[in-house]
């Protein structure tokens, strides 16, 4: 799969736009029994792709357009993570999704070459249709 040539020749990754990141806190849902109800263990990473300063504007109108269904109404990116019973480990997290969403979205899709069938698949598909045919035509009863 060939990659996205970005315009500057950069990778952009989540330590690129490290500065641009917000992370906020809150209780989690996930496992932790009585710990739930005390730590702030779920983390929300925002990132506002409209506002970025560090994005060349090629790159913004790519990210907006592929992330589009991910993006807020203000074109913010967020980011929720909540797998862990640590705060600190689900930051990580938070940021590795946001690595792989970048990754994705500046691969470039694999073109698709069209190829036609060689003679002999031609020729064996119709001698196979012939065969299923006359098979059918010897179970006919005529009257």
């Amino acid at each position: 799969m060939a990659a996205y040539v970005n315009p500057s020749a950069r990778k952009v990754t989540a330590s690129l736009v490290n500065s641009e990141l917000l992370f906020s806190t809150s209780r989690s849902s996930g496992p932790g029994g009585q710990n739930v109800n005390k730590v702030n263990s779920k983390v929300t990473l925002r990132w506002s792709l409209a506002n970025s300063t560090i994005l060349t504007e090629e790159e913004k109108e790519l990210l907006l357009r592929k992330l589009a269904s991910r993006l807020t109404t203000e074109g913010e990116l967020m980011i929720i993570s909540q797998e862990s019973r640590s705060q600190q480990q689900n930051k990580e997290l938070a940021i590795e999704k946001l690595d792989a969403l970048l990754t994705k979205a500046f691969t470039k899709k694999k073109v698709r070459k069209a190829t036609k069938p060689s003679k002999a698949a031609v020729q064996n598909r119709i001698e196979k249709k012939k065969r299923h045919s006359e098979k059918k035509k010897m179970r006919r009863v005529d009257y």
